[in-house]
């Protein structure tokens, strides 16, 4: 089980870190603009809103990664940063796409119930 939610919270991650490159240089070029369904000029238009979006998408991948990294506090910390990752799935399905909440909630609800789920070290073996 550990190993799986550790593969489950990387791949949330590594999907994050996809977006926030799309989103902050790859904005206006084929594959962004293909990629979000964009017509070149909204895109340009809206090309600093979406880096500052990428940002935040970075910001999550990073935090997932750090929690991947910690040993004593890396379940709460994973914990913290999948909730943000379900909470903006489901607002931008409700705002923006209803595929959002496909694409980002349910991966990261998925690896969330698996880190809920993983095995913890008795009280008693960290003596």
């Amino acid at each position: 089980m550990t190993r799986a939610a550790n593969i489950a919270v990387a791949l949330v991650a590594l999907e994050h870190l996809w977006f926030g490159i799309l989103e902050m240089f790859l904005w206006t070029t084929p594959l962004g603009t293909s990629t979000f369904g964009l017509t070149p000029e909204f895109a340009e238009a809206s090309q600093g809103l979406a880096a500052n979006q990428g940002l935040y998408n970075g910001f999550l991948a990073a935090g997932l990664i750090f929690g991947l990294l910690r040993r004593r506090d890396g379940d709460a910390i994973q914990l913290f940063f999948l909730a943000c990752v379900i909470v903006a799935g489901v607002f931008g399905a409700l705002t923006v796409k209803p595929s959002i909440l496909f694409v980002q909630a349910a991966p990261a609800l998925l690896a969330l119930l698996l880190v809920v789920r993983r095995p913890r070290p008795s009280a008693a073996s960290s003596t």
